[in-house]
């Protein structure tokens, strides 16, 4: 061991109880490093290090005396006997609002070449398990901007929504335009396992320079190791919870879950455990429960976590393992087709496939019924679009298709926004009410005229 690392390691064990016992790198199997020797713990930080060249990895897991770590840096240049020596409170990281405006990486680490991010807190990467007795319901509506949403979908204040989509529908534009139009006082973007050219994209076209104040980014892209692409998820939860502990009402958005679920996925395969469900091992559902359940309301009058969380339908197939589990313990989730995307429909929200799960507790019985009667019209005429558009139907058969034809127009309009066009709730309620006011008064004049 270099004599920089003992340094380090005598200055951390005087603040330390327990003497730090380091072991040695004995094989490399795969993505993973086994070392014996070490007094470590299963999420324990470690440098293994080898003439000037250091490493960090993280221990997921142990067979016996063996222990197994995942680095999360390349690891080019080391060799067996590498000294492998604990990280000592390595898991804290600086927050604050020092984080605003900034873009950091999965260790904290500034992305955006502005300096290094400062502050006297901190806080550990792990989640504090809330008593769900203890957590406020979910009774206030949030407004993200998006009509369809805000009119239809209604969110709720502390819900946790999916929002389901292929590649290329449009989803980094929806979340974009959520950061820049929500009412919530501070949003944390995670970018997880994307395109690293998607990063800078994102942030300068798609959030922009109003968007960003009030953000914090945590970007760690494809090519980052998987254990830093769970601690980029792992570290926007933590933020979130910080700002939500201040009595903040925050808006988290993570892209993506799939993303989150492929990297536990990597680390779990290869450190010998079975695959399960379309390859991947039972871990997976396991971990993606505890990420998802850090989010949602703190303590009655504080604070919130209001989550948004992309999952990947490769193919455009919902019954995905990632999205079918992530539907079961979200409380809603919002569609993005392919065919409306192909049709120039923007945002692509698929009303008939989508759902908000709280919203009959945050709207009145009015708005609830409002948003059911327009879907209803909806899926009708989306149910008898071909009939029409190949002249099969004939005018005057059902009266409540005719008038869902000819409100058609409308309803279509009323689901299309423009990128740079904000619409808040009450608007959003209003342009509701409105389509079907005309629509039941249209229904009232055509029964009056048989």
């Amino acid at each position: 061991m270099n004599s920089s690392v003992l340094e380090w390691c005598k200055k951390e064990q005087q603040f330390h109880t327990k003497p730090i016992v380091s072991g040695k790198l004995v094989r490399m199997v795969g993505l993973t490093l086994e070392a014996v020797g070490c007094s470590v713990k299963v999420g324990d930080r470690c440098w293994v290090s080898q003439d000037d060249q250091r490493v960090e990895a993280e221990v997921v897991g142990f067979d016996r005396e063996k222990i197994f770590l995942m680095p999360i840096e390349p690891i080019q240049g080391l060799s067996p006997g590498a000294a492998v020596t604990p990280i000592v409170g390595g898991d804290k990281i600086p927050v604050g609002n020092c984080l605003l405006g900034r873009v950091i990486n999965g260790a904290g680490q500034p992305l955006d070449d502005l300096g290094d991010i400062i502050s006297d807190q901190k806080m550990s990467l792990t989640a504090k398990l809330i008593n769900p007795m203890h957590r406020a319901p979910i009774r206030e509506t949030t407004d993200v901007g998006i009509r369809a949403i805000n009119g239809l979908l209604t969110v709720g204040r502390g819900q946790r929504l999916g929002l389901f989509a292929g590649s290329g529908v449009g989803k980094s534009m929806l979340m974009g335009m959520m950061t820049r139009f929500t009412d919530a006082d501070v949003c944390v973007v995670g970018l997880v396992g994307e395109r690293g050219r998607e990063v800078q994209e994102f942030i300068q076209d798609i959030l922009g320079p109003e968007g960003i104040k009030k953000a914090v980014v945590v970007a760690s892209p494809a090519d980052d190791s998987p254990i830093m692409r769970l601690r980029a998820a792992d570290l926007s939860s933590a933020i979130a919870e910080y700002f939500r502990d201040q009595g903040k009402n925050v808006l988290l958005l993570m892209d993506s879950l799939t993303r989150y679920g492929q990297a536990q996925r990597e680390i779990a395969l290869a450190i010998g455990e079975p695959p399960a469900t379309k390859g991947y091992p039972p871990s997976v559902f396991a971990k993606i429960p505890k990420l998802v359940e850090r989010a949602g309301n703190g303590k009655p009058g504080g604070g919130s976590v209001t989550a948004f969380y992309t999952v990947l339908t490769e193919g455009d197939d919902l019954q995905d393992p990632i999205a079918d589990s992530a539907r079961a313990i979200l409380d809603g989730h919002v569609v993005l087709s392919r065919r409306l995307a192909e049709e120039g429909h923007y945002p692509a929200i698929d009303v008939e496939a989508s759902i908000s799960r709280a919203m009959p507790h945050i709207v009145s019985k009015q708005h609830l019924k409002q948003a059911q009667l327009f879907k209803h019209m909806y899926s009708l005429y989306q149910e008898n679009k071909d009939l029409i558009s190949v002249g099969a139907y004939s005018p005057g058969a059902n009266p409540e298709l005719d008038i869902a034809v000819k409100f058609q127009p409308v309803m279509r309009a009323y689901l299309e926004q423009s990128l740079d066009e904000p619409l808040d709730l009450e608007s959003s309620q209003q342009g509701l009410a409105y389509i079907l006011q005309e629509a039941l008064g249209q229904a009232s004049s055509d029964t009056g005229q048989q």
